[in-house]
């Protein structure tokens, strides 16, 4: 078989070794308890750190064990084969809450949260999301008011991954209302901050290791110093260039996929019927050709949004495109999967019930589908 990842180099496929063998140790053996009990395993976090997995991207000045944004796409991917639920806790921490923090946040706050967060000593989260405030950011209603040295927030958020284990959150809400989009700014708040609560877990169809929860800011006070980046303009600074977050989201997919085709084709030399395994049959050998092709696509895709990151090239389109396509290949690859495995696919002990119910999410996840055609036509000129 040929070469496809020729442009890796020999550090990078080491990378891809190692990573491989301690998902095949630490994250895959646990992946099907963790989704039935809708439980994150915190403890990973510290492993990772210590081998430098957090840190990818990263300064080594501030915690970080660089490397590249390919290196992290290797990453997402293999973390997502163990198991998607648990790579997304992992996501949401890296390249939202740190990455977010590490471009935009003062020198105090990076050397306060940095180190500690890149060696797994705390866990980040996200929080954008709110009841009326999805793919339109300019609906967030959450409220920051200036109040002598301190900010004051007042609002909800909903749907954010990692809330219920998060030692920081970095907050987007509205310190200029009528500026709507142009109005939205970062902050950084700790769990403990009076005012602030997790108002309660949420149970979902998929990714189910991750834990989700709405959160409630009542008069949540921190300090100014808090900010991150530019007040009325830190969202719109953060979505210019955190394009890290939509190759990941393509790489997460792929891993989920890799895992589904490689099921499947053990699948299909095993389960005999007719007299002879289902591989043998035209109809499922041209199916399993055509899983096989998209996911060597939506990789291709992928490295190539991540090798332009790393040229210093534009690259949004690109990384739209990978994270378009990938998730969506991710979805039509396990749908098949569980096809081809029939009932044996469809009961709880399988994973290929697992991967088929954590597709979903990293189709509309990171901005939704018809959200990344609209972005690509435009990057198209039209």
């Amino acid at each position: 078989m040929a070469d496809v990842d020729f442009y890796l180099s020999d550090e990078q496929r080491e990378l891809q070794r190692a990573l491989r063998e301690f998902t095949a140790k630490e994250i895959a053996p646990i992946a099907s308890q963790c989704d039935a009990e809708e439980r994150y395993p915190v403890e990973l976090f510290p492993r990772l750190g210590a081998l430098g997995y957090l840190g990818l991207t990263f300064p080594e000045e501030i915690g970080g064990s660089g490397g590249s944004s390919l290196d992290y796409a290797i990453a997402c991917e293999e973390f997502a084969y163990g198991s998607a639920g648990i790579a997304l806790g992992i996501y949401v921490h890296v390249a939202l809450a740190c990455s977010a923090l590490a471009a935009f946040g003062s020198e105090d706050l990076k050397r306060r949260w940095l180190p500690s967060a890149l060696c797994g000593e705390s866990i980040g989260a996200w929080a954008f999301a709110e009841a009326g405030a999805g793919s339109d950011a300019s609906a967030i209603a959450t409220r920051a008011v200036a109040d002598g040295n301190d900010w004051v927030l007042n609002g909800s958020k909903l749907y954010i991954t990692n809330a219920p284990i998060a030692d920081f959150l970095v907050v987007v809400a509205s310190t200029a209302p009528e500026q709507r989009l142009k109005g939205l700014s970062l902050f950084l708040v700790e769990h403990d901050r009076p005012g602030f609560r997790v108002a309660g877990s949420l149970s979902k169809l998929g990714v189910r290791a991750s834990e989700m929860a709405e959160l409630v800011f009542d008069d949540c006070r921190i300090p100014r110093e808090n900010l991150i980046g530019r007040e009325n303009r830190g969202f719109l600074d953060a979505l210019r260039t955190l394009a890290l977050g939509r190759i990941a989201s393509a790489a997460f997919a792929i891993g989920v996929a890799r895992a589904a085709l490689e099921a499947t084709l053990v699948h299909a030399r095993e389960r005999v019927q007719f007299g002879q395994p289902i591989g043998s049959l035209q109809a499922v050998r041209f199916g399993i050709a055509d899983m096989a092709m998209q996911l060597e696509a939506a990789r291709l895709l992928c490295h190539r949004a991540a090798v332009a990151a790393d040229r210093g090239l534009p690259h949004g389109r690109e990384a739209n495109m990978a994270k378009l396509y990938a998730t969506e290949a991710c979805t039509r690859i396990t749908e098949r999967a569980l096809h081809y495995h029939g009932a044996t696919g469809f009961m709880s002990e399988s994973p290929i019930q697992r991967f088929y119910r954590d597709c979903k999410v990293f189709e509309f996840g990171e901005g939704s589908s018809e959200l990344q055609r609209e972005m690509i036509a435009r990057e198209l000129g039209l």
